[in-house]
Order: C-alpha cells, then structure tokens, then sequence
C-alpha cells in the first residue's frame, strides 16, 4: 500500500499521521516493551537476531524515540537557545555557528531566534526558550533591563551575554573592545591627516553604538580637536537614515573629508554613497565586510572576531552549567585595525 493511503488510514481527514510509539515496534517486532526499550536506550541483555528485528521494525514505521521522560529523569534537555538581533546581519552568522559548534561538541542542540532589536520580542524570546526547558541561554540583548530572567537563572537556566552586557543583572558577558577600536580607527584617520571626520552609528541606547561613539570621541579629543554636531549621527541603520546622514555630512562649505561608519549595515550604505561621488572621502568602518578587499581602494576596517565571540561565550555557558565557574565575569576580546586603502586618502582639501 503506498505510504500517503497508510497515513490517511491512521487518521481520516488529516493529512498528518499519528507518530509510532514503542508499543507499535513492540508489535511489529513480535517482542516486549521492554525489549525494545533496552535496544532504543543502547542497553545491553538483547539478542543479536532480536536486536536486528526491533531494528527493522524501528526503520519501517519511522519511529523515533520521545526523549520527554529522560528530562524529567536528568533535569538537563541537552538544548540551549541563542537570542540574536537580527538573523540576516552577516556578522551574526560566524557567531551563531561557533555557538552551535561549542554545543554539539556538548552533544547539545541549538535553537535560536531573532529579536529584531525590540526588547519585548528578546524577552518573549527568551522566555519561550526558558519555557521549553532549554539548559542555558546565550543572548545578544536587544533591551536593558533583564531582570525578568532572575528567576530562570535562580532556576538553573546558565546565561551569558554576548555584544553587549545584560541591564540591571549581574551576569557573565562576552564583549568586543569597541570603545578601543573605535578610538583605533578615528586614530588611524587622525594620522592621515583628517581633522573634519564625521561619525555615523547605530541606535545610542545601544551599548556598542555608545561605546564606539565614546572612542570617537576620545580619538578626536586626544588630537586637540573639536567635535563640531553636524559630524555626529546616531540612529537606525537603514539605508534612508544612513544615506541623509552621509549626505548632510559631505555636504555645505565644511564637509567631513572622512567618516567613520559604525558597524557593518552603515558601512554598506556609506559605500554606496561615496560611489557617486567625485571628491575622494577617507573611510573605515568597524565590522569587515564580504569583498571588503576587492573594492576601489580596498576597505579599511576595525574588525571583531565573531566567531571567538560565539566560541567564548558558548564555552563560558557550559563551564556554568558543569558547575566550574563561580562569579559572574566581563570578558573583553581585543579588535584589529586592517588597512586596505580606504582609511589612508589624504583629506582632499
């Protein structure tokens, strides 16, 4: 009989079968539940000839085994949740897969979500993955109170924060060094020449946008130079606010001859803008990007280590969880400076 009539025959009116259960192998097999516990578990006492038909009649009905009552019997689901701002940015993709890494090393799986950087989404995020009994959370915070996880962490839910540091709780946290790199880059454009150098970031209640502006801040004050309010913007990231910003910046009788763009998304639309235009402008962004080397000059950029990020932060979770760490603690991983070109124009006026 083929297979859709034998779905349909399980339960009219449904496109969807029922799942097989133990029982149904038990049947098919001609053995007891018992034995056929002992063969889904791996345990020993079960014949070769018997174990071989168990086997058969798991692989004909497609029964999988319903690991429910071993987490109640462990305590552990051998899950954990990755709270992310955004899926699509690029820069959370080797993040998200030295995370995923690190836990099947662990023999864990990985569920993660998007927060769209709305900090009631992150709390339903978060919450819901608490609520599937996940054993720890890694979470790119998109909100800065955090409270609402103290319970799950009285619980045994292990937490670490990841980009930026939690709000209003004290918990582990795996950060990149933006205010030094920030301060780097501003540098480094400084030493080129540039003294009318504008900065266009992210979101200020954001911590990585804060901190990034700080070293701005700090590199333009460290030269004696003072930062005029035209040359500052902070905001979303999309490619309308980005693009006004740069425009106003490059434009009227003192335009900025460089910018420093905040992360990756406002780097792109930066690019972009430069593209129409003549007169050469100085750029480095923090966060590389793809093609970064093959663009005309090549793009300068203070680059983070996403991966180490996800790596660090997801090794720090299962030290938790193992019960080896004791105080929660603040890691900050250093960023580098790569010049390609873009960051050493000279001020064309």
């Amino acid at each position: 009989m083929p297979e859709t009539s034998r779905r349909a025959d399980r339960l009219p009116g449904s496109r969807y079968g029922t799942r097989p259960t133990m029982k149904d192998v038990a049947a098919r097999a001609g053995v007891g539940l018992k034995t056929v516990s002992r063969v889904v578990n791996g345990e020993p006492g079960v014949t070769p000839d018997t174990e071989r038909r168990v086997q058969e009649a798991i692989d004909a009905l497609g029964f999988r085994r319903n690991d429910s009552a071993r987490v109640l019997r462990k305590g552990r689901t051998a899950s954990i949740g990755l709270v992310l701002e955004d899926l699509a940015d690029p820069f959370y993709g080797p993040l998200s897969r030295a995370v995923e890494e690190v836990a099947r090393a662990h023999g864990a799986l990985l569920i993660n979500g998007s927060s769209a950087e709305d900090p009631d989404r992150e709390q339903e995020l978060a919450l819901a993955l608490c609520a599937r009994r996940v054993d720890g959370l890694v979470v790119i915070p998109a909100g800065d109170d955090h409270r609402y996880l103290e319970p799950e962490i009285r619980a045994g839910v292990a937490t670490v924060f990841v980009d930026r540091p939690a709000g209003k709780i004290d918990a582990d946290v795996v950060l990149s060094d933006s205010y030094g790199g920030a301060r780097d880059g501003v540098t480094h454009l400084i030493a080129h020449g540039h003294r009318r150098i504008g900065f266009i970031g992210d979101m200020p209640r954001i911590h990585t946008a804060a901190e990034r502006l700080r070293g701005y801040r700090a590199a333009m004050e460290d030269a004696g130079i003072p930062v005029e309010d035209p040359w500052t913007s902070l905001g979303m990231t999309d490619p309308e606010r980005v693009r006004r910003a740069a425009e106003e910046m490059l434009s009227g009788p003192d335009p900025v001859t460089a910018i420093f763009a905040g992360n990756n998304r406002v780097t792109v639309t930066v690019i972009r803008v430069l593209a129409e235009r003549t007169r050469p402008v100085a750029l480095v962004g923090f966060d590389d990007i793809e093609l970064a080397d093959l663009l005309h000059p090549g793009l300068t950029v203070v680059a983070q280590d996403a991966a180490l990020l996800g790596r660090t932060a997801a090794e720090r979770l299962f030290r938790q969880l193992d019960g080896t760490l004791l105080a929660p603690e603040r890691i900050e991983l250093p960023t580098r400076l790569v010049t390609r070109g873009s960051g050493e124009l000279p001020p064309a006026d």
